[in-house]
This record gives structure tokens, sequence and C-alpha cells, in this order.
């Protein structure tokens, strides 16, 4: 089960994080995001815990939810998925590009 858990101080660490989350079962990954894109490598105060069930998963959510963890109260639900399970419609940007669509020229003959 992935867990997303939001509002975390800047300071927390992922070993923090994993111990607060072994209590309740097994983890097997813990990540917390930041700007690595930017370049900053800043944390962005949110992250993911994976855990081996999902019994564990919910059992933990139920206990951290609203936790006061590094003076700040955390957010702890489950993760949504990546797939398009709610019918929305994702757009393809690889097909959509205008690079990749064929330019059709139509001259006209004098």
């Amino acid at each position: 089960m992935n867990i997303y858990v939001g509002n975390l101080s800047l300071e927390m660490t992922e070993d923090e994080l994993r111990k607060e989350f072994t209590e309740f079962g097994e983890v097997i990954s813990v990540t917390i995001m930041n700007d690595k894109y930017i370049g900053s490598g800043q944390p962005r105060g949110y992250g993911y815990v994976e855990m081996a069930s999902k019994s564990e998963g919910v059992t933990a959510i139920a206990n951290l939810e609203g936790k006061k963890l590094r003076d700040r109260v955390v957010n702890v639900v489950e993760a949504l998925p990546l797939s398009n399970k709610s019918g929305m419609a994702i757009p393809d940007i690889r097909n959509n590009n205008r690079s990749n669509r064929k330019r059709e020229r139509k001259y006209q003959m004098i």
C-alpha cells in the first residue's frame, strides 16, 4: 500500500519517517520529495511510504493521521494511483505535440 504523508517538517529525514511507520508493519520504501529538478535539493514537505500490506497501511494511517511530528501536524492518507480509474481523459502528450504532426502544405498553381 502506498501512503501519502503531507505537511512534513523540512528537517524530517526518511529514516525518522520510516521509524514512525515501522511501528505498524513492514515498510518497503520511504521517499521524501525534494526540488532536485530545480537544483536546490530542498525538501518539499511531503513524501510517500510504501507498506507491505494494505491492512498494515490502514492501521498506520489511522494512527498517524493528525499526529505531531517535529512540531507539525501531518496529513496521512492512502496515495492515489497514477492510473486513469476516474474516467477523466488524460491527454497523450506524445501524440499531441505539434512537432510530431505531419505538416501539409497546399500550394496553389497560378
